[in-house]
Order: C-alpha cells, then sequence, then structure tokens
C-alpha cells in the first residue's frame, strides 16, 4: 500500500495474540488473591502494534483513533464491528493506551437510546475480546461514560497487566472507587507496611485492612495527596471511620490521610477528586473529641480547618453553613485549652521536644490568624497559609475573591506564590501602568506545568484584574476567567493591610525577610562583589534556619576576588569553607549557601548582625557557608 504524500506510513497490524483479558484471567488464576508485581504483569508480545507511527503528534494521534472508531459507532453488528475497529485503530500505527483511551474518551455519543445501546455493546466486545493494546484502550475509553456495575470484574482483571492502568483506572473508578484505588496502589512500589495492606485489598480480608491501616506509619510526607486519595478510597476510609469512629487508631489515621490530600504539591487539588471527603470532614468533625490533646493530633485538624477556610477543601459541594460548621469545630478543637501556649513555653533541648514546640507554636498563630479573620470579609482578601511544621509544604499567598479561594479554583497544580514574592515587592499594588503578576506555580515549576498570572491596572476608582494567562489546557477545560473588579480604595487598603500582617511569620522567616529588605536597599552588599542574589527564605526541612542563596565566581588563588568592589576584603590565600576553594576559570559560576540557623536572637538583631558581615566580610569566606 503507498503511503499518502507528506503522511508516515501506517505500521503494520501485529499477529493476532490471546485476547488481554483471558491472558490476565489466566493470570490471575495462578495466584488469585495476590496483586500484580509493581508496575502490573507485563502484556503478550501480540498486545502492541509492531512500530509506532512516528512523526506523529499527540493531537494527530487522537485524531487518527477518532476517524478510526467513527465508523463503527452505533453499528448494527456490534461483533463484527468490534473485530474491524480493532484492525482499524492497529492500522493508525497510535500505540500508546493514553492517546487512545483520551480520544475514544472524548468522542460526541449519540443520545438515542438503541445506538447507545450499540456503542456500549462495542465497548464490551472491544474490553473483553481485544487482543491489543489500542483495541482494549479504545473500549475502556468508551465505557468512562457507558460503563455499568457488571463491567467492574473484566476492568479490574485488566487492571492487572502493565500499559492498562490509566484507561482501566478511568473507566473504573465513577463505577467502583474501592476496586480502582486497590488497582492503582498495585501498580505501585511498596514498602512493607503498604504490602500488607495491599495484599489483605486484594484477599478482601476486611478485618486485617482495618488492622494494617492503623498500623501505618504517618511520619513526614509518608504519602502524598494521590497516594493518601488511592488509599482512603481502597479501603473505603469514610465507611470505616462511620463505623467504628472509636476504633484506637483509626480517626487519626483519617484525619492524616485526609490532611496530606489537602497539600497543594501535587497535580491536581486531590481533595476535590476525594468523592467521600464531605462525608470524612463531617465524621472527623463529630468525634474529634475522641482524639487526644497533644499537638501530634490538634496541628493535623488545624490543617483541616485552614483548609476549609481557604484552601481546596472550601469548593467541595457543601450544604449551606455546613463548612463554616465544620470549620468552628475543628478550629476549636485544634486550639486546645490554650492555644498551645503551654506547650510552646515548655523548653527541651532533645529534637522530639522542639518539634513539638514548633508545631505548638504554628497551632498559635494559626488559630489567632483564623480568629481575626472578619465575620464579613471584603470582596477581596489576601492570607498567608503557613504548613503544619510536622509536614512541612511551602509557604503560600492565598486569594479569596467573594469569599471563595482563587488558585485553586482558577489554577489547581500548585500553590500560590509565597509572599515575599507578592507582598514584600510590592508586586500586588496598582499603580498608573498595568502590570503582569504571577499569582502560582504548578507544583513541579513552572517550565513543565505552567503558572498563572494576572494583569494588575487601576481603572479611576476602581482596580482591574484581567487578561488572565494560565496553561492552554488548563483554560480549556476550566473556561476562561472574568475580570474581576474591585473598589480602589478598598483595594488598596486591603493591600497594605496583608504587606503590614506579620503575624504568620517565626523567627527565622521574620529574619529572612529583614536580611532580604535590607539586600533591597543595599544591593551592593553582593552585586559590589561580583555576586547575584538567588533568594532568600527558610530552609524548606529546617523552617528555623535562615537561608541566604546567591551565586558567583569563586574566590581567586592567592589574591583577592574577582569582582571586588570598593572596600570589599581583599585577604590573600584562598578562602575557607566549602564555598572558597581556589577553583579558577574565566566565566565559572557558582552557588552558595549561607544558612542561619535560629540562636534565639529577636529577629531584627539577627537581621543587622547578618547585613553588618556582609557589609564587613566577602561571605564567600564564611567558615560555614556551603556550596
Amino acid at each position: 500500500m503507498s503511503a499518502t504524500p507528506g503522511r508516515p506510513t501506517p505500521a503494520p497490524v501485529p499477529t493476532e495474540g490471546p485476547a488481554l483479558y483471558a491472558y490476565a484471567e489466566s493470570l490471575r488464576a495462578r495466584a488469585p488473591h495476590a496483586p500484580p508485581p509493581p508496575g502490573g504483569h507485563p502484556l503478550p508480545d501480540t498486545a502492541r502494534p509492531p512500530a509506532r507511527r512516528k512523526g506523529l503528534s499527540y493531537a494527530d494521534a487522537r485524531t487518527a483513533v477518532t476517524d478510526a472508531l467513527l465508523p463503527y459507532l452505533g453499528a448494527a453488528d456490534p461483533v463484527r464491528a468490534a473485530r474491524a475497529a480493532e484492525r482499524a485503530l492497529g492500522a493508525t500505527g497510535v500505540v500508546r493506551a493514553q492517546a487512545v483511551h483520551a480520544a475514544a474518551a472524548a468522542i460526541d455519543l449519540s443520545d438515542e437510546p438503541a445506538a447507545r445501546a450499540r456503542t456500549r455493546f462495542l465497548a464490551r466486545r472491544l474490553v473483553r475480546t481485544g487482543t491489543t493494546v489500542p483495541g482494549v484502550s479504545a473500549g475502556l475509553g468508551l465505557l468512562n461514560r457507558l460503563g455499568e456495575p457488571e463491567d467492574v470484574p473484566y476492568l479490574r482483571a485488566l487492571g492487572l497487566l502493565d500499559g492498562l492502568l490509566h484507561p482501566v483506572d478511568a473507566a473504573l473508578a465513577p463505577l467502583d472507587r474501592e476496586a480502582a484505588g486497590l488497582v492503582w496502589l498495585s501498580h505501585r512500589d511498596r514498602d512493607e507496611e503498604l504490602r500488607g495492606l495491599v495484599d489483605a485489598l486484594a484477599a478482601g480480608d476486611r478485618a486485617a485492612v482495618t488492622d494494617l491501616l492503623v498500623g501505618l506509619p504517618t511520619g513526614e510526607r509518608r504519602a502524598g495527596p494521590e497516594f493518601s486519595r488511592r488509599i482512603a478510597e481502597a479501603v473505603g476510609l469514610a465507611r470505616l471511620v462511620r463505623e467504628e469512629p472509636d476504633r484506637p487508631g483509626l480517626l487519626a489515621v483519617a484525619v492524616w490521610l485526609l490532611g496530606r490530600m489537602t497539600s497543594s504539591r501535587d497535580y491536581h487539588a486531590e481533595i476535590l477528586r476525594y468523592g467521600d471527603a464531605v462525608e470524612l470532614y463531617g465524621t472527623i468533625a463529630a468525634h474529634a473529641h475522641r482524639l487526644p490533646g497533644d499537638v501530634d493530633h490538634r496541628a493535623p485538624l488545624l490543617t483541616l480547618a485552614l483548609d476549609l477556610h481557604s484552601g481546596a477543601s472550601h469548593l467541595l459541594p457543601w450544604p449551606p453553613g455546613r463548612r463554616e460548621e465544620l470549620h468552628r469545630a475543628l478550629l476549636d478543637f485544634a486550639a486546645g485549652k490554650g492555644d498551645g501556649d503551654e506547650e510552646a513555653s515548655a523548653s527541651s533541648a532533645d529534637g522530639a521536644g522542639q518539634a513539638a514546640r514548633r508545631r505548638a507554636e504554628w497551632i498559635r498563630r494559626t488559630v489567632r490568624q483564623l480568629r481575626a479573620v472578619p465575620m464579613d470579609p471584603p470582596r477581596f482578601r489576601v492570607e498567608v497559609a503557613v504548613a503544619d511544621p510536622g509536614e512541612p509544604d511551602v509557604v503560600e499567598t492565598r486569594f479569596l475573591i467573594d469569599g471563595r479561594p482563587l488558585v485553586p479554583e482558577a489554577f489547581g497544580p500548585g500553590p500560590g506564590d509565597p509572599p515575599e514574592r507578592l507582598l514584600d515587592s510590592g508586586a500586588l499594588r496598582a499603580g498608573p501602568e498595568p502590570r503582569e503578576v504571577r499569582l502560582a506555580e504548578a507544583y513541579c515549576t513552572e517550565g513543565c506545568c505552567g503558572a498563572l498570572y494576572v494583569t494588575v491596572r487601576r481603572e479611576g476608582g476602581h482596580v482591574v484584574w484581567s487578561d488572565w494567562r494560565r496553561p492552554r489546557l488548563l483554560a480549556a477545560a476550566r473556561g476562561e476567567l472574568p475580570a474581576y473588579r474591585f473598589d480602589a480604595a478598598a483595594y488598596d487598603a486591603e493591600i497594605a493591610r496583608a504587606e503590614r500582617d506579620h503575624g504568620w511569620t517565626w523567627p527565622a522567616r521574620r529574619t529572612a525577610r529583614l536580611v532580604a529588605a535590607g539586600l533591597r536597599d543595599r544591593p551592593e552588599l553582593l552585586t559590589g562583589r561580583g555576586l547575584r542574589l538567588r533568594w532568600i527564605s527558610t530552609d524548606f526541612g529546617e523552617p528555623e534556619t535562615t537561608v541566604v542563596a546567591f551565586s558567583g565566581p569563586p574566590l581567586a588563588a592567592g589574591g583577592p576576588e574577582r569582582g571586588a568592589g570598593p572596600g570589599a576584603d581583599s585577604g590573600t590565600g584562598s578562602g575557607t569553607g566549602s564555598g572558597g576553594g581556589s577553583a579558577q576559570g574565566e566565566g565559572k559560576t557558582c552557588y552558595f549557601q549561607w544558612r542561619l540557623p535560629d540562636d534565639g536572637t529577636p529577629p531584627e538583631r539577627r537581621a543587622a548582625d547578618a547585613l553588618r558581615r556582609l557589609a564587613a566580610e566577602d561571605p564567600r569566606r564564611y567558615p560555614e557557608l556551603r556550596a
């Protein structure tokens, strides 16, 4: 067959092999109650077309799949149509399951009942008798909207195979979230505790599931947001807690998992994807009095209260007044009898005691911050949210417009930018000229998954936020954002209030902000030595440590540093510490971190001392410097 000019030659259709469902069932029959190996069982060699169609973009691949499927939807003989459709799909040369699945899932389906029933039959034939990844993936894509409970066993079986997790999960989740959660977890590498839980789920041992769930380690970042949601779905967490709220340890694990779902460090706001979130929030609030009153149990409750106020949890489908009711209840339980003052004042030199003190101080600050929110908040409000230091996360700026959190609703794959970038810099002020401002960045980086930008401009007595910029696919999925108009006097007052509000800070962060302010006023302290400031903040994993990060040339061996400005220290010899040394070479740039652990000195004095030292001595000579 000759190729169409300018288009690649379609890949040959592979020799027909076993139906993938029958193949998966044969594997399960060998070990009926065992999950698959991480990543799934390998596919038979005949499951994929022998070669990918080269030069085909993702959009073109979806178009090719759609064109191959359309002639067979609603066919009078679905059995023959399924065989023909799989051959047509194989001829496209599209081998990626996700591309085929996405194309099939997006096809407009007829609303006519008889045609819809025939398309469902076609989808089932592809799923149950398909021999290739494209054929089965197309059937799974159609079942996204046409699936019924009778399809669940077939989907679970196919979920054992490598390469089909995404399409199986998309079709299975609307029908049986517990089954979908188990399939997802089965494909992940598992430590000993999770392996036991997955094995018990696969075997249907409900008693063991609860015991193993309670025994899961809940240390710092042990599970990411999606992992936490999948565990909750696989075990039926909302049902377990509803049935056994007094089961020792179960309620605390539920609080921890729900709190992890609120983290913005993922590609989605996982709390909004958890179908039982509203019910579980209510059950936790109703039984929070059963939890111990120490900081390790109160801090996760405060995480939930904070997210109900200004995070993604605010956007869940709440009945009128229910969110506010649960927020108040969780805030009261988290506050305890003295807002954490008794624990914050306790001194302990050991690591556990210091960690408890940090969490107690965070509880006190955050409870005070949330209780200071006006009963009738303004149309536009800016707040800073600091995460529980026991579960380190970013410090983010949050925006509430008409009472609703902007970033999770308009963006999603990451948090608001830090207050140092938006508030300390004056970026949100409305000046005479329009200004584009980045409000949020994807948790992986802007270069990977984008960011949220808005243009701020003043129009007479109003300040306008408009001309939004965010990833194209995100904008297409969520629709265009409106232009928001705020009373200029009220807007200016709110920005000024937010810039003055330092109640969310802690000593090391306050030190960082003061040092940054000093370097904005006196940039020559670094630039005069040929150095460039990168960032100033607190260490993510050690929030009691201020970090000044900068870059520049290494010190010259046996002489003054290159780029030294007037009055700079020009001592002889090589620099000391890992940031100095005798590395040479024009154009070489080194990266340095000056770390300042909190020693109890007031932040104002600590920052002033740091600035004086920068003026007196090249920081590349500091013994404590890290490169």
